[in-house]
């Protein structure tokens, strides 16, 4: 079948999320994000890496169930008030928890005891839930990583992977010892070790056939185990009743097109990769039908899903389309995606209400596309935001409750902490993506990193710019904010000499009243990058740079410009520059706002009082004008539950008069407008670090966007809401 557009499904799909209540549009949105960290027990090092990887849930739905595979333990999330969670405990083993699933009362969690690759081992521990105690443990015979139970509760099956070592011979296979499947029998969720069968699976595979690396099981109704074996590129069904193979088949590969192959700070769909092998992660049954996710490991990775039947015959293949979806929303990975993309990996499959969905976790994008399931073509319904990299997700269609396990702690980095995130489906608006881009020839307008705002000459359009994460590809977008979600419908190449520019770091943009443009670029010396002004016409040519003056390049760091704004026009113009960290010459909690007047080329300052803080440390992020106030962004560099100061904050104009640069400056009052945080939170995610941009547009309604770093160490989440008119605060 055709791979899937995005026109005639992810366009329908957000057009869909604004649909009145009345024609009562079942939607998914976040109720609760939980940091795993939280579940840590009493004396364990509060800042020690958690994670949230293989996730599972009570047959109440009332408890989730994690494993936290760096800790070596599983947890519990009490889920009684979903949009309450509350820390459940935990149990520890003495190897690493691979896997979790519930059988009845109990949850079976497959544990890695291997004392290295080559002498693989590992238990199958049944815990009872209530006791959060182990009561058993089975001898596998090897490394495990995926366990299923089957409908019933009467059996479980096991994928023993004896995964390679990537160290040795380049992470080329074969690499003994094989890896099989384990089949066993459960009674009241009991595991019955006497009963454990071994599934032989050599000599299948065509990709290194005597080194089978099983990744995930899957059940379907007729105790049939279909599994993946990833690094081999190859799928099995078995009978788990006999524990015999009924059949099997190559994955196969795929020929895409028009997709992203470099890192090289751009999103550019020009590249093509002929022949790619799927190497499928996670399976699930979709009735007779197999659906993979194409994450690859070894020598492939097709950015996709494919449904095949149990013969092999490919049904639909979705090719590039999740991807190009993905990026249509500005969560593509540039700076991680050359060889595999935004990376499937994980799959969800449940039945709510008249819909059987399918839910298909990007690890590297940070995102779960929700797909209906229409016995051909499946539908894109949604596009869910998660926490960095999920790797599992249990749907509860009984409280119409989905939650993902989202496995990266970025705690050593100060990032976001690993968390477990929890949507509900109900009538309503999907509340995300808050913004999207249009398609120009076939394919959306790459987009991230957002780091500046300014007006546009309409009511409800503005004008954005990417940072130095897309260092190749700077950017001067168009909004239309009056659409929702809002709409990135133009994206003007930043030019000098013919070529895109190089070596900026735009993080501010105004108008320059005649169609062009004023960027403020902040300076990197060891990236080469300078601290500068440009001014740019209106088909992004870069007609002046202006480098800074001797009394301010003098005491740089690299927290420079972090915007620009214009007050006044003609001769009488002058640009302000909010500089986002002390300087050299600056007294500890003051920072300067730059003044340029371009006609007469005169440079002054004033100064501007932080607010302090315990922890981290605090600038500013954007200036910009409207009517009599200059309006500041004030922010602390803290994520998540740590984050206290994101703010926004006035000065009047008439309050800013500089001073010669290297004499005393003047110091500036300033008034709060608004506390950012709780439109940070009503998404119900973690709070992010950057509000990059602020601008009032031309009805004087103010519009804020955070900057998602292009994805990288990010969830990927771009917020870009409105706080409504900026003449009644």
């Amino acid at each position: 079948m055709k791979a899937f557009s995005i026109t005639t499904a992810l366009a329908a799909a957000l057009a869909a999320s604004t649909a009145s209540v009345v024609q009562a549009e079942q939607v998914f949105n976040r109720i609760a994000s939980f940091a795993v960290a939280t579940n840590l027990p009493e004396g364990a090092e509060r800042n020690a890496p958690t994670s949230a990887e293989i996730i599972t849930a009570s047959e109440d739905g009332n408890t989730l169930i994690y494993s936290d595979s760096p800790g070596k333990r599983i947890g519990f999330i009490d889920i009684t008030d979903a949009k309450a969670p509350e820390a459940g405990g935990i149990v520890s083993f003495s190897g690493e928890p691979t896997s979790v699933a519930v059988a009845g009362a109990k949850a079976l969690v497959a544990v890695n005891t291997s004392e290295s690759f080559t002498k693989p081992s590992g238990v199958l521990a049944v815990v009872d839930i209530a006791g959060r105690k182990v009561d058993a443990t089975c001898d596998l015979g090897g490394q495990p990583d995926s366990v299923a139970v089957n409908k019933d509760r009467t059996l479980a099956a096991i994928a023993i992977e004896n995964e390679r070592d990537e160290d040795v011979n380049d992470g080329q296979i074969p690499q003994m010892p094989a890896g099989d499947l384990v089949i066993l029998s459960l009674k009241d969720g009991a595991a019955d070790c006497a009963t454990i069968k071994h599934v032989t699976l050599t000599g299948l595979a065509e990709v290194a056939g005597d080194d089978p690396e099983p990744e995930f099981v899957a059940f379907n109704g007729r105790d049939e185990i279909a599994l993946t074996l990833q690094e081999n590129n190859h799928i099995v069904v078995i009978d788990g009743k006999s524990a015999t193979v009924k059949t099997h088949f190559p994955a196969g590969t795929v020929d895409l097109e028009a997709i992203d192959t470099k890192r090289d700070g751009s999103i550019a769909f020009t590249g093509e990769q002929a022949g790619r092998k799927r190497e499928p992660d996670a399976i699930k049954w979709l009735d007779d039908r197999l659906v993979v996710a194409n994450e690859g490991d070894y020598e492939g990775g097709s950015r996709g899903f494919t449904i095949f039947d149990t013969t092999g015959k490919v049904l639909y293949e979705s090719g590039a389309g999740f991807e190009r979806a993905i990026a249509s929303i500005g969560h593509y990975p540039e700076k991680r995606s050359s060889a595999k993309g935004v990376e499937p990996e994980g799959l969800e499959l449940a039945q709510f209400g008249e819909d059987k969905l399918f839910f298909v976790l990007s690890e590297r994008a940070s995102i779960v596309g929700v797909y209906k399931d229409t016995g051909g073509e499946p539908e894109l319904v949604q596009l869910l935001p998660s926490g960095v990299s999920p790797e599992g997700a249990v749907a509860i269609p009984g409280r119409n409750l989905f939650a993902t396990a989202n496995e990266v702690d970025l705690v050593e980095d100060g990032g976001a902490r690993s968390h477990v995130m929890i949507y509900e489906r109900a009538e309503g608006e999907a509340a995300y993506p808050q913004i999207r881009s249009v398609e120009k020839d076939g394919l959306p307008i790459g987009f991230g990193a957002l780091s500046g705002l300014a007006a546009a000459d309409k009511p409800g359009f503005l004008h954005a710019v990417n940072d130095s994460v897309f260092s190749s590809q700077p950017t001067i977008f168009t909004i239309d904010a009056t659409q929702k979600p809002a709409l990135i419908t133009e994206a003007l190449p930043i030019i000098r000499d013919g070529a895109p520019a190089q070596k900026l770091d735009i993080e501010g943009i105004a108008n320059d009243g005649e169609g062009g443009f004023w960027l403020a670029s902040e300076g990197n010396s060891d990236k080469l990058y300078s601290h500068a002004l440009l001014h740019v016409n209106k088909k992004g040519e870069i007609k002046q740079e202006i480098a800074l003056p001797e009394e301010l390049r003098a005491n740089e760091i690299r927290y420079g410009f972090e915007g620009v704004a214009v007050v006044g026009e003609g001769d009488d113009q002058v640009l302000w520059m909010a500089v986002q960290r002390e300087w050299k010459d600056d007294e500890k909690g003051f920072v300067k706002l730059v003044s340029y007047k371009p006609s007469s080329k005169e440079w002054g300052a004033v100064r501007y009082p932080l607010e302090k803080s315990e922890e981290g440390w605090v600038g500013l992020s954007e200036i910009s004008v409207h009517g009599d106030y200059a309006y500041i962004v004030e922010r602390d560099n803290l994520i998540g539950e740590a984050a206290k100061l994101k703010k926004l904050y006035r000065v009047a104009l008439a309050d800013l008069k500089p001073a010669a640069l290297g004499g005393e400056l003047p110091v500036v009052n300033k008034e709060e407008v608004r506390d950012l945080i709780p439109d940070l939170q009503s998404l119900n995610g973690y709070v992010v670090d950057k509000v990059e941009g602020f601008a009032v547009d031309a009805a004087g309604n103010g519009y804020v966007v955070t900057d998602n770093d292009g994805v990288d160490d990010s969830s990927g989440e771009t917020l870009f809401f409105s706080i409504g008119a900026m003449d009644a605060m």
